[in-house]
This record gives structure tokens, C-alpha cells and sequence, in this order.
């Protein structure tokens, strides 16, 4: 896969340190002293975590490094012990994942969430925020929320074609494939327009048919202004779409930079590969971690 092809190749952040921690130039989310426990395991630890807005920027790590665990915390779907972290300015401690959701940050699993006796549809309509026929009120003033729910549809219905889905949008979502389940999802967290989508795991189970289409829309999720933050495990997926790549290890950043400064890093390679690398001279790409995770 080209960076080139894919825009990754333009450095979005110049000047930037490629150490732990660095400061960026425009940060959407910061997050500084995040650490959460189980039992006597430190699972997240992170001191200090910046991502520039309108980037790509992926998170990358061997299994149990804690990057699910991470975006469970700062996602709302899990409490920390210790550490704060804001979004676009606004502290999202203590926040539920809706409430996560309407402040601007969506997020998808790695194990897709689709409610898969519903239509394709009627997933779409129930992440549109501010439903006002849902109120006590609203619920009265039919002409208003009948125009609201209209407006919902009709955007549902342009996230559907964008997704190549449209054709799908009355059938029920447990017939789609697994990679389809991913562009709905995908499709779905967009319904609330948000400024930053953190992806988990987007290519775990995707027929390599659709692996270049779901890389294409996020790329294009970021040409359009949105800010992507992934955990990914294909080293060519990383190298070839990332604008910026943080590295966790037993649930700290080790390492930051570019893809060409994660390719050097020898820290980074023995973090995957350890003494394997010393056998074999590999490097980060040279095997695949198809594992969750956790």
C-alpha cells in the first residue's frame, strides 16, 4: 500500500518531537496521568497523550499493551483510578459514553455493535442525536418532529450511499456480512457529526474485498476535517494510512512519530518482536498480531 496514494505522506505536523508525550500544535484531545488497575495489573499508565486534530493517528501496540482498555477509558465505558483528560478543551472525567458521543468523540468495537434484529435503517436513525418527538413536549408538536425526523432519514440515507449500503437499508443488520457490519458501524457513529471517530480494531474481519474500501473512507473521514484515532494490527495498514503513530507497551507510550520513525525504532521493534528479533533481524512489519487487544 502507497502513503502516497493514501495522503499519509504529507506530514500535517512539522516540527513536531517524535518522543513520548510531545506536544502538538493544535491538539483535539489531551490526555495527562490516565491509569487504570486490575488487581495488582496496570493495564493503562499513560503520562502524557496529545492528538492533533484533523490527523490520522494510529495506536499501536503488542496484545494487552492496554489500547482497548484506553479507549474504554476515555470513551466513558470504563472509570479510571487516576488522571484527566479534555476534549476540544471540555474535561470529559467522570463523562457516560452518550455523553462522551454528544460532546464530539464517537467511537467504534472491535466487535461490531449493530442491533442486529433491526433494519440497516433504523440503526442509523436511533445514533441521531436531539430526537425531539422522544420528549414529553416534543412528542405534541407533530409537524416539527415528523420535519426532524425527515431530516434525520434523508442523512441517514446520504452516510448509507457514502458506505455503499443504501441498497441494504431495510434489511435486517444481522444479514450483513462482517465487513458490512463495520461500514454501518462506521456510518452510524458519523449521524452525530462528529469531530473526532476512534476506531477499534476497523479491518479485524474484513474480507480483504473490503479492506481497501473501509481504508478509503477513513482517509476520507479526515480529508473532510474529522480527527481519527485507530487501534490497528496490520503493519501495512498502519505504515500506509497513519499520519502520526503512538506506540504502547504495558500501558505506556513508548514511543511516537511518523511511520518512518516508528520503522527505526528500535524499542518499537523489540516491544512486537523481542528476542525474536534478534534471530531474525525482523522489523515491525514482518508478522502480523491478529489478536485482541485487551
Amino acid at each position: 500500500m502507497s502513503s502516497d496514494a493514501n495522503g499519509a505522506a504529507v506530514d500535517r505536523m512539522p516540527g513536531v518531537e517524535p518522543v513520548p508525550g510531545s506536544a502538538k500544535p493544535d491538539p483535539i484531545l489531551k490526555a495527562s496521568g490516565v491509569r487504570r488497575s486490575f488487581g495488582g495489573l496496570t493495564a493503562v499508565n499513560v503520562e502524557r497523550l496529545e492528538v492533533q486534530r484533523g490527523t490520522i493517528t494510529a495506536l499501536i501496540g503488542p496484545n494487552g499493551a492496554g489500547k482497548s482498555t484506553l479507549f474504554n477509558l476515555l470513551t466513558g465505558f470504563d472509570r479510571v483510578d487516576a488522571g484527566e483528560w479534555s476534549f476540544q478543551g471540555r474535561s470529559l472525567n467522570r463523562l457516560s459514553g452518550h455523553k462522551v458521543a454528544r460532546a464530539g468523540m464517537v467511537r467504534t468495537f472491535q466487535l461490531t455493535k449493530a442491533l442486529t434484529r433491526l433494519t440497516v435503517m433504523d440503526n442509523m436513525l436511533l445514533a441521531a442525536p436531539d430526537q425531539f418527538g422522544e420528549g414529553m413536549l416534543g412528542a405534541f408538536a407533530r409537524p416539527v418532529w415528523q420535519r426532524h425526523e425527515r431530516l434525520n432519514r434523508t442523512r441517514a440515507e446520504e452516510l448509507l450511499d457514502r458506505f455503499k449500503l443504501l441498497a441494504k437499508k431495510d434489511d435486517i443488520a444481522g444479514s450483513l456480512s462482517g465487513g458490512q457490519r463495520k461500514l454501518l458501524e462506521m456510518a452510524r457513529a458519523l449521524m452525530v457529526n462528529p469531530s473526532m471517530i476512534m476506531l477499534d480494531e476497523p479491518m479485524a474481519g474484513v474480507n480483504p474485498a473490503l479492506v481497501q474500501s473501509l481504508l478509503g473512507h477513513i482517509t476520507a473521514l479526515r480529508d473532510d476535517g474529522v480527527t481519527v484515532l485507530f487501534v490497528e494490527h496490520d503493519m501495512d495498514v498502519i505504515m500506509g494510512i497513519s499520519d502520526w503513530i503512538v506506540v504502547l507497551a504495558q500501558g505506556q507510550v513508548i514511543a511516537e512519530g511518523r511511520p518512518a520513525d516508528i520503522r527505526a525504532n528500535k524499542q518499537v521493534v523489540d516491544a512486537y518482536l523481542g528476542a525474536q528479533h534478534d534471530e531474525s533481524g525482523g522489523e515491525p512489519g514482518a508478522e502480523t498480531d491478529t489478536g485482541e487487544s485487551r
